[in-house]
């Protein structure tokens, strides 16, 4: 967004580097699912509270959206900003399932696994999470390894970096030998970073430049990475538009497995959907096409009526096109 918003990337162009926009929105790379479970969850369920982030009830799926699904007798959906919302919301609903549709990288999976002690914790029996959490190493090992693009080098998140801290990446540069630079958002930041890439590619080097140190320690952030460890282990997960990555996804460790919504209502989730028909958002996340490359952007999918999540995300690639760049097929 910022690449785009500043004018950085025509820029970029210019002088001849090319940004290319990877997997790097949780909403978006959610399976659909993953998502349609969660509308089986509050429409054929009655006394359910299924609580989510705003961007999540707007996702299209074969089964519309979670936004326009029709609740069940007594069952409603509650948008909110932190998922220990959720938990005054179970304190206050005895009597009602509530589930949070949790989704998120690093960033906020520290707060969603902290939620989910706090329940167990408090005995709230009537609050469980439908877990859409997802690591940001493993699809980046994917992504080099299906060979699909040509990477010159990698910007690491820096939201996700100060959690986790820079030796996650470090397989990219030792295995692979591909520059990366952790970086944050402003253009100053952005600039910096690639920066570090263009110069570590002069000097035929490939390390983890920490161009964030203001706010990224190597070792990321030790609490968060504790409650993480605690409360959730990884597992082979199915990425819109990737596949199945192995160990890229989490869920609960069998202590919580009580607060695990697909254990506890014998939800049946089988991974391996497509994007609706015509959308390339799966494209658009593994780098092979741009936005504007896709037939439906900015005619049939738009921000008013997205056909994809690409175009529903704050994050998304493109929503992000679609806001801050000239609206022309490329």
């Amino acid at each position: 967004m910022t690449v785009h918003k500043y004018g950085l990337k025509s820029l970029l162009e210019q002088a001849g580097a090319e940004m290319i926009s990877g997997p790097g929105c949780p909403v978006c790379i959610t399976p659909n699912e993953i998502h349609e479970a969660a509308i089986e969850l509050v429409t054929e369920n009655s006394n359910f509270i299924l609580a989510t982030f705003g961007d999540m009830t707007r996702v299209p799926t074969r089964k519309d959206s979670l936004q326009k699904a029709a609740a069940a007798k007594g069952s409603l959906l509650k948008i909110v900003y932190s998922p220990q919302e959720t938990l005054e919301i179970a304190r206050a609903n005895p009597a009602k399932n509530v589930v949070f549709f949790g989704v998120g990288f690093e960033t906020t999976i520290p707060a969603i696994a902290l939620t989910v002690r706090k329940a167990f914790e408090q005995g709230l029996a009537n609050f469980s999470l439908l877990s859409a959490l997802w690591l940001i190493p493993p699809p980046l090992k994917a992504i080099v390894d299906a060979k699909e693009i040509a990477i010159d080098g990698f910007l690491y998140p820096g939201h996700v970096s100060a959690i986790i801290g820079e030796k996650p990446y470090q397989f990219i540069a030792e295995e692979y030998k591909i520059p990366g630079a952790i970086c944050g958002f402003e253009p100053s930041d952005i600039l910096l970073g690639i920066l570090s890439i263009i110069e570590q590619i002069k000097e035929r080097k490939a390390v983890v430049a920490n161009e964030y140190t203001r706010v990224v320690r190597p070792d990321g952030n030790p609490k968060a990475l504790a409650i993480m460890e605690e409360t959730l282990e990884t597992k082979d997960a199915f990425w819109r538009g990737l596949g199945l990555i192995p160990r890229s996804g989490l869920r609960l460790k069998k202590k919580y497995n009580a607060f695990d919504a697909e254990a506890k209502f014998k939800l049946k989730i089988e991974a391996g959907s497509s994007d609706l028909p015509g959308c390339r958002c799966g494209e658009v996340l593994r780098g092979l096409v741009s936005p504007p490359q896709c037939p439906l952007f900015g005619e049939k999918c738009n921000p008013d009526f997205p056909h994809g999540p690409c175009m529903v995300s704050f994050e998304g690639a493109c929503l992000v096109h679609y806001k801050y760049s000239d609206r022309v097929k490329e």
